[in-house]
């Protein structure tokens, strides 16, 4: 049993290692990953950290509700989706994107999954839950820190939609504001536009109020790079290569048409005109994106330069991304007017968060591989296999092989030598004999005349057999008169109820040790500070 002592709190150890880790060390790990961007080539001014703005900027939150799974809003396992999603996005948040100290946060849109078909009841419990992800209620979000919000499809809908509910347009912009505005930071102007609308149906009043608030921005205006905050990505040919951080195939153009020219009712990115004329009236310096739930950066031509556009993958584990990120962005300040290096007046840095999926797979394996050891380890240990006790009688021979050779060499160089002359006048070292004394074993004992020794018989100390190794023998037993005598399978159903109630002992040590630890991490990060 001391064995099985021994494996129980090695057990202990082990998930305790792991719950640390999966539950806290990960997002330090992320945290120390990642950096404010910088660039050496920068101007000496623009290297001061007074001169830079630092955005934080987060992509597709998504939080799950009952559209999401298809389960009603009573279903436990909804509630459990719910609790574990929002969970990880705001200890991701807490943990790696506000030790940043970021000057503003950046949201690019879908903040809820459901938005357009909630009832206003789910919607406010939805908004609800938004707020305390990102702690918008406590005192650790500075309230100071302005906070920006771009309109996604999940939040509004597409255009085909507004036409027929145009109150899901007018509950978001009373919660979150205007859909189409533009705000500075630094020397840096960034533009939103309610991308859902860009491509809708000509008439309508929604898609004409956003391409004016485009054009009436000032075009003579290029003292300040403008940055252009979009939900859906711009346009890319087919098959475009998204850069190395992708994780999944590339999306191409999907979209889909209402009826009779009513707007569009699901689209991936905006329409070639679209995107061509955005980059043509509004001339950005960079452009950023959600929607796709994967990074994707892509570089589109334009007649005044190249322009990079950063798509930011979703924050949300649940989201179809096994890598959640988000970025962080640092707007410089205002260059010399003859300088053209706007290269440096925004620099972006993507961040990526624990993969939360291979922590609970770990947690899983983990979970199987401790069952397994409880189950299969031996009462006596390792040593009360056969196998394993002829390695170690092996690599015990091997040791004492090595150790009467090492022996016998410092014999040899210990021993006494005197030097010999031969005829011819030449020195020999000859190695003196040395007399052995016949020695007597301390247990033996003359019984007799004669060279007759009696020694007595030392026992040798055997193994206890391992009561938890089912030896099969015959079910039949042969009694002294011949008969046969049925064995009895109690001491079967006994040694299994043994090891049965052994490892249900072993697994409450485990969960009482551990099970706390990890409702602590939970309520450290959960509850309002």
């Amino acid at each position: 049993m001391q064995s099985v002592t021994r494996l129980t709190l090695l057990l202990c150890a082990a998930w305790a290692a792991a719950l640390l880790y999966g539950e806290m060390g990960a997002y330090w790990a992320a945290r120390l990953s990642c950096s404010w961007p910088s660039s050496s080539s920068s101007p000496p001014s623009s290297l001061s950290p007074n001169n830079h703005v630092k955005i934080a900027v987060v992509a597709d939150p998504q939080l799950m509700d009952s559209t999401s799974l298809g389960l009603p809003p009573s279903s436990i396992a909804l509630q459990a989706a719910e609790f574990y999603t929002d969970l990880n996005m705001r200890r991701s948040f807490q943990s790696v994107v506000l030790p940043f100290k970021p000057d503003m946060l950046l949201f690019l849109g879908d903040h809820f999954d459901g938005g357009p078909y909630m009832s206003n009841e789910e919607w406010h419990e939805s908004l609800s839950r938004f707020k305390h992800i990102f702690s918008m209620n406590e005192h650790i979000t500075n309230p100071n820190i302005p906070i920006y919000y771009l309109s996604g499809n999940h939040d509004i809908g597409y255009s085909a939609f507004h036409k027929i509910h145009p109150e899901v347009i007018s509950r978001y912009e009373k919660e979150f504001g205007s859909r189409n505005y533009q705000f500075s930071a630094g020397k840096v102007d960034f533009v939103v536009v309610d991308a859902q609308t860009l491509d809708g149906a000509k008439e309508s009043k929604e898609r004409s109020s956003s391409w004016e608030f485009i054009k009436a921005l000032s075009p003579g205006n290029k003292t300040n790079p403008k940055v252009l905050l979009t939900h859906i990505p711009l346009y890319r040919p087919d098959n475009s290569p998204c850069g190395p951080h992708r994780s999944s195939p590339v999306i191409n153009q999907r979209v889909s048409n209402a009826a009779m020219d009513q707007g569009i009712t699901y689209q991936n990115y905006l329409s070639k005109e679209t995107s061509d004329l955005l980059l043509h009236l509004l001339k950005p310096v960079l452009v950023l994106s959600g929607h796709d739930h994967d990074q994707c950066t892509v570089v589109h031509p334009t007649p005044f330069g190249p322009v990079t556009e950063h798509t930011l993958g979703t924050i949300s584990w649940q989201q179809g991304n096994l890598y959640p990120s988000f970025m962080l962005l640092s707007a410089g300040p205002k260059l010399p007017a003859n300088s053209t290096d706007i290269e440096h007046e925004v620099l972006t840095n993507l961040c990526f968060l624990p993969k939360q999926t291979h922590i609970y797979i770990w947690y899983i394996f983990q979970f199987v591989v401790t069952l397994l050891l409880l189950i299969l380890w031996p009462t006596n240990g390792l040593r009360s296999l056969p196998y394993v006790n002829s390695f170690v009688s092996f690599m015990r021979s091997v040791a004492a092989e090595l150790f009467s050779r090492t022996k016998e060499k410092d014999d040899e160089e210990d021993g006494e030598y005197e030097m010999v002359w031969d005829a011819e006048g030449s020195m020999h070292l000859v190695k003196k004999a040395v007399a052995r004394t016949p020695s007597t074993s301390s247990d033996s004992r003359t019984t007799g005349r004669g060279n007759v020794v009696a020694r007595p018989t030392a026992r040798k100390n055997q193994p206890e057999p391992d009561s938890s190794v089912l030896v099969e023998m015959s079910s039949e037993m042969i009694s002294e008169d011949g008969g046969k005598v049925p064995r009895s399978s109690k001491l079967k159903i006994r040694r299994v109820l043994q090891r049965l109630f052994r490892v249900i002992q072993s697994i409450v040590v485990i969960a009482a040790l551990n099970v706390p630890l990890y409702m602590m991490f939970l309520f450290k990060d959960w509850i309002d500070r």
